[in-house]
């Protein structure tokens, strides 16, 4: 069922509650080091602004403080940020639920307000109907853009969608159309590339696409488990010994529907990781104490044949210790190689968006998943609560 998305609200002279994803990293001073999130929603929130609204009311967590005020996790400095990137004044308050929240909003000069972080509450995870009806009553009506957050069904995204109507922003909007697209209905080649440390993070994943797609590219530490199940010498490298009868299940079930794993056939190796380590390339068969850190040439040409045919392709994970330039030859390597074609390209959150971001590469991407958890569990075919949660649009509209 097609939900309502921000165009499809009557926004004048209404006073609008937004659920942001302003969970940025911050430094000792609190000063915030990568805007990237709060950078993604300001077209939602230019739009609201631009097409009457009364009054746009923000609201986001912050880190983890387990239900109490931690002024380290305050959004106080994520109301400087979006001063300057709005270019108007904003309003910050110090709770967002309470007696004089909805006074201070009416009355305020400023159109634009800030609250504080949810999760100062403990009824925000919790998804307590009270606390969901609080946060309702300060606004008209309700637009979600945090897509890092659709996968919890919490008071801020799921539970206020029952007291107020309710449509996704333009982020969230995109997310859903890039990646629903993807899991229902790719342009075939569609092609799967996963990475990361661990095998049981990606299983889902696994199990949902491979019906769908027409290979699957493993690397980083997940693809060691692979190798070994098919009796490959791994050394040191990375293996999740319980999960090896599943890769050899998930072998043999890609081998009954035809479809294609690609897993690295040379290996950059080191005895330590360390990025001083002297590296070293060897094949499949991985050398007693050997760590592989990155792919081998070899593995980068051979997943770089097999992606040019590609119209779709869905990337999760990194193929090797990016953060170590020694290690992060074969993740920018696929990726200059992806950046370059011609077909929809569309990076899950997490470790994948930061190696993009690393290798300056945003731009030439379809699309960049905001969200880590929430991609990987849309990806799985699962539903996502605070998506679900939406107002539904009209048939036939």
């Amino acid at each position: 069922m097609a939900k309502l998305t921000l165009k499809d609200l009557d926004l004048k002279n209404k006073t609008v509650l937004v659920r942001a994803d302003f969970n940025v990293p911050q430094d000792a001073a609190l000063n915030i080091t990568d805007d990237t999130r709060i950078r993604a929603t300001i077209p939602t929130l230019k739009y609201i602004l631009e097409n009457g609204a009364k009054k746009l009311v923000l609201i986001s967590h912050l880190g983890r403080p387990d239900g109490k005020p931690v002024e380290k996790y305050s959004l106080k400095p994520v109301a400087e940020r979006l001063k300057e990137l709005l270019g108007q004044d904003v309003l910050f308050l110090n709770d967002c639920v309470g007696s004089g929240i909805k006074k201070d909003i009416d009355s305020s000069k400023e159109r634009v307000v800030l609250l504080e972080n949810l999760r100062y509450h403990a009824e925000e995870e919790a998804n307590e109907a009270g606390f969901a009806r609080q946060l309702a009553s300060l606004a008209d009506v309700f637009v979600n853009d945090a897509f890092g957050t659709a996968h919890r069904a919490h008071a801020s995204t799921e539970g206020v969608t029952h007291f107020l109507k309710s449509a996704a922003g333009f982020l969230l909007e995109k997310e859903i159309k890039y990646l629903g697209e993807a899991v229902r209905d790719p342009q075939k080649p569609f092609m799967v590339i996963l990475g990361g440390a661990k095998v049981s993070d990606k299983i889902g994943v696994i199990e949902n696409l491979l019906p769908k797609c027409d290979a699957i590219i493993i690397g980083g530490g997940m693809a060691y488990t692979f190798l070994k199940a098919q009796g490959k010498e791994i050394g040191n490298s990375k293996l999740e010994k319980d999960k090896l009868e599943l890769a050899k299940l998930i072998l043999e079930k890609a081998s009954q529907l035809k479809k294609e794993i690609l897993l690295p056939v040379d290996n950059v190796v080191v005895d330590k990781i360390d990025p001083n380590s002297k590296t070293e390339i060897v094949g499949e068969n991985i050398p007693e104490g050997k760590i592989a850190v990155d792919i081998g040439p070899e593995t980068i040409k051979l997943f770089q044949d097999k992606l040019k045919a590609a119209k779709t392709i869905v990337w999760n994970g990194p193929l090797g210790i990016f953060e170590m330039d020694a290690f992060s030859a074969g993740t920018a390597e696929v990726a200059r190689f992806i950046a370059g074609l011609k077909a929809v390209t569309i990076i899950g959150g997490g470790d994948t968006a930061a190696a993009i971001a690393k290798f300056k590469l945003e731009d030439k991407m379809s699309h960049i998943s905001t969200g880590g958890g929430a991609s990987l569990e849309f990806l799985e075919g699962k539903t996502l609560p605070g998506i679900a949660a939406l107002t539904d649009r009209p048939e036939g509209q």
